[in-house]
């Protein structure tokens, strides 16, 4: 993967993010983001744009928690990246072969439609969602400052501001699976954070 012109030297930017430079981290994801996506669609030619995304936001958020494990020395950042999103990529296509076959039996036994998931629509509160609604807002922004920094602005403007997913979109220029992808990450990660609190 080649560094982006005009992009610090990747070294430096693992450097400052081991030590918790949250910026620094948000520079590694510009920096091979589009390379990652590349490398995914090639070797997993049958996952969809938005498991890709997906795909892709869990491997930074992992990145970014396994950071100081990295050794510089034994690989290049790209490659232990890679290495990292293609096991997310086996752990993503296994549970949702498992949730595959809960689906086929359900319809199976109570003549359900295939279609279950698309009831589950992304604008439905969630548990998380109705929690924050009681939750104290100064809790709520806490968990939300303990994300990595690039979830942070995008579950404020969920979380805090209320926002439907396409409004976000329209408001950061980004794609709405992308979107959905790092609400969901961000929420993930805050439910963890509740959950090691409790």
């Amino acid at each position: 993967m080649m560094e982006k012109p005009g992009s610090k030297p990747i070294d430096e930017l693992v450097r400052r993010a081991i030590i918790g430079d949250g910026t620094a981290f948000t520079e590694l994801w510009d920096t091979h983001i589009d390379g990652l996506r590349a490398y995914l669609k090639g070797a997993m030619k049958y996952l969809d744009d938005f498991y890709i995304d997906d795909i892709c936001s869990r491997s930074f958020e992992k990145a970014f928690r396994q950071i100081r494990s990295f050794d510089p020395a034994k690989s290049r950042f790209s490659t232990w990246l890679r290495t990292i999103a293609h096991n997310t990529a086996l752990d993503t296509i296994d549970a949702e072969s498992r949730a595959q076959s809960r689906l086929v039996s359900l319809d199976k036994e109570g003549g359900h439609s295939g279609a279950i998931l698309d009831v589950i629509g992304d604008e439905a509160a969630t548990p998380l969602e109705q929690i924050v609604e009681e939750e104290d807002a100064e809790k709520l922004e806490g968990y939300i400052g303990g994300l990595p920094e690039l979830y942070r602005t995008i579950a404020r403007m969920r979380l805090v501001d209320g926002l439907q997913y396409k409004e976000i979109a329209e408001e950061l220029g980004m794609e709405l699976n992308t979107v959905r992808t790092r609400i969901r990450r961000a929420k993930a990660i805050i439910e963890s954070m509740k959950t090691e609190e409790g």
